[in-house]
């Protein structure tokens, strides 16, 4: 049964000195697909700046918001609405020949095609004293292989809110081995694309009703490509394939691509941006 989403999101940003000017982009809006049905939207902010919708260079819906007017402090409140199907994280075609797979993604075709997705950035670089941390066992299907990088992920980094932050490096969380949701997302992608599958970086909102690891923020999961199954959802943060509770917004690379928010501010002085995702489901009737 489709279910519908009603989710809001929130960012109020300090300033230690007056702003005289700032452009933002917010990247929160809620991707159409084949399994979500956008409602609508409401955007408000609590000085009132104009704002704008335009498209990113993936693909994907932002915000942009101009503020001339001075300020020490603004909230921003997006709220969503949408229907999104029931999905069953397994209903795809499996690789019927594991080793015509494996042969594929050593092509220099699909290397070339999906060189995006394979190379390291600076925030899934693996130092080369870590470099083999999980090989992938070419006995196994790739998607097997896949399922053992989420479970070792999972395994791996502690769930903790507090230990990063979003300019955390993976070679920092290698070392402290705890981290949140973007934490358990790069080392995903990371090794997944040491060991030559093209992974993607995915932000969006997690209904945490059935008790799902996350934070009060936006969650992060990855997709991996599987020659002939196409791209498919890993949560190592809860060591399950992302489906119905995964409401996807953007992929990229990295965090950096799908930042929620980026800006830029004339001022001076320390500021401080906090948010809150707050995400609640009914059925559809």
């Amino acid at each position: 049964m489709p279910l519908e989403y009603f989710i809001t999101y929130k960012a109020q940003n300090t300033y230690e000195e007056s702003v005289h000017e700032a452009y933002w982009q917010f990247l929160v809006i809620p991707e159409e697909n084949e399994s979500q049905q956008f409602i609508g939207i409401d955007f408000d902010s609590s000085i009132g700046p104009k704002f704008e919708f335009s498209i990113n260079g993936y693909g994907f819906k932002t915000i942009r918001v101009h503020m001339k007017q001075k300020f020490e402090q603004i909230a921003f409140e997006a709220r969503f609405r949408l229907i999104k199907k029931e999905i069953n994280p397994f209903d795809f075609t499996p690789e019927a020949d594991k080793s015509k797979s494996i042969e594929k993604i050593q092509g220099l075709n699909f290397r070339v095609d999906y060189e995006a997705f394979l190379k390291t950035t600076p925030y899934t670089h693996i130092p080369y004293t870590k470099n083999i941390l999980f090989e992938f066992d070419w006995g196994n299907s790739i998607f097997d292989n896949l399922m053992a990088l989420n479970s070792y992920t999972y395994r791996y980094i502690q769930f903790n809110t507090t230990a990063t932050d979003v300019h955390t490096t993976l070679d920092e969380v290698l070392d402290i081995r705890q981290g949140v949701c973007q934490d358990f997302t790069h080392l995903f992608c990371a090794l997944a694309r040491t060991n030559g599958i093209p992974a993607r970086y995915v932000s969006g909102y997690l209904h945490q009703g059935n008790g799902y690891f996350g934070d009060s923020q936006m969650h992060a999961w990855a997709e991996a490509y599987i020659p002939y199954a196409g791209w498919i959802g890993f949560d190592p943060t809860n060591n399950i394939l992302a489906a119905t509770d995964h409401i996807k917004v953007a992929h990229g690379k990295d965090y950096s691509d799908c930042s929620p928010l980026k800006g830029v501010v004339y001022t001076s002085g320390k500021n401080q941006t906090v948010h809150s995702v707050q995400v609640n489901s009914q059925d559809q009737q």
